[in-house]
């Protein structure tokens, strides 16, 4: 078996795993973006709930809605802290998926580097084969001449 050959599996297992990498760092992106949307939603929600003007008439009204308030900052808090972990896994798939695109790269590399040097070896092989035919008749012409001329 050629060695560009014998390569062939180590290729379709780093496609695999880049495959399988680049499947892992869409669904991240994808669980990133919801919490982002979430995030900016929640955000949006407390802006409103914060410049809307309620008559309030009673201390305990104003207390319920400062809890809510601090509820909506926790909330938002919480998301933003969720929105950053997320956007910490999809960077690490992300490095991932450009370490398997480098493995896979430099095996594809090598296998055309081989793919070269068997072909190289072949025209050669080819080469000599096409001389000595060549030599071949170029012998045989000279004793078919070499016997009329008798």
């Amino acid at each position: 078996m050629s060695p560009s050959r014998r390569l062939d599996p180590l290729l379709r297992r780093a496609q695999d795993r880049e495959d399988e990498v680049a499947k892992a760092l869409a669904e991240r992106q994808q669980a990133l973006d919801m919490h982002q949307s979430r995030l900016s939603e929640l955000r949006q929600y407390a802006e409103e709930y914060a410049n809307a003007q309620l008559a309030t008439t009673s201390a305990a009204q104003l207390l319920n809605r400062r809890a809510f308030l601090d509820r909506l900052d926790n909330a938002v808090e919480a998301q933003s802290k969720t929105v950053d972990s997320n956007q910490e896994r999809v960077d690490a798939e992300r490095a991932r998926l450009l370490l398997a695109s480098r493995d896979k790269a430099v095996l594809e590399q090598l296998a055309a580097s081989y793919r070269a040097q068997e072909k190289q070896v072949a025209d050669r092989r080819d080469q000599r084969e096409m001389d000595d035919i060549g030599a071949r008749r170029a012998r045989l012409k000279r004793t078919e001449g070499e016997g009329e001329s008798q």
